[in-house]
């Protein structure tokens, strides 16, 4: 009986372990990877990225989802030359970059508050994402203008509001420890609107009114080239 007992289990862990091998040369876009194995998420994060993009035809990467446990905080800001110029800030949370289009780019002046329009979550790899879009759903050139680390610094009673609820209320307050901008911004939520926030400076040793960096700034964080450069190559 116990030589039975100890075969039939021989034979349950065995059958799991080309279940989890399957599970990974598969990956699924709907699984994420938590100590080893393979585990449903709650919703498709990136359902919307997905949707929005052939990747058969587009250089963009793939939609991963990047497990909790191995989380770094980071952020970017990715300058795209698409059929209307604008800056792509992207902050990662819960294992994905929820991500706004600031039509005018970032400023320095705490005095200058920015329009923010949230787009679809984006995978965290997509912050080292440079190159060229081809025809169709965001077509044109992408260059990481600025990235780093960030560090959620929003308080409520002395203590700090996770990224997710922050999120979720609609303001956020970070301080970004970047190649380009440093200290601690700001993005607020319009009022009973969904997708349009404000994006702006918080007055610190960072701060500059005086220095438009969009302009003073035009190479690529990441490679030290151009928009014409990225372009070309």
């Amino acid at each position: 009986m116990k030589k039975f007992i100890a075969l039939f289990l021989t034979i349950i862990v065995i059958l799991t372990v080309f279940k989890t091998l399957d599970l990974l040369k598969k990956r699924p876009l709907n699984y994420q990877e938590t100590k080893g194995f393979l585990m449903p998420l709650k919703k498709d994060l990136l359902k919307k990225y997905k949707e929005k993009r052939d990747f058969s035809k587009t250089p963009e990467p793939k939609a991963i989802v990047i497990p909790k446990d191995k989380q770094k905080r980071i952020f970017t800001i990715q300058e795209h030359h698409a059929t209307h110029l604008h800056w792509d800030f992207r902050l990662e949370i819960e294992g994905v970059m929820p991500s706004w289009a600031i039509p005018k780019g970032p400023s320095l002046d705490p005095k200058v508050k920015r329009l923010a329009v949230q787009t679809e979550d984006h995978p965290v790899a997509y912050a080292q994402f440079e190159g060229v879009i081809p025809e169709g759903y965001g077509a044109g050139t992408v260059m990481v203008w600025d990235y780093g680390t960030y560090k959620n610094v929003r308080e409520k009673d002395g203590k700090l509001v996770p990224m997710e609820k922050c999120l979720k209320e609609g303001r956020i307050e970070v301080e970004l420890q970047g190649k380009k901008l440093k200290g601690v911004f700001v993005l607020i939520r319009f009022k009973d609107e969904e997708k349009n926030w404000l994006f702006f400076k918080k007055d610190d040793e960072f701060a500059d009114a005086r220095r438009n960096i969009t302009k003073t700034e035009n190479k690529s964080a990441l490679t030290d080239r151009t928009i014409k450069q990225i372009k070309e190559n």
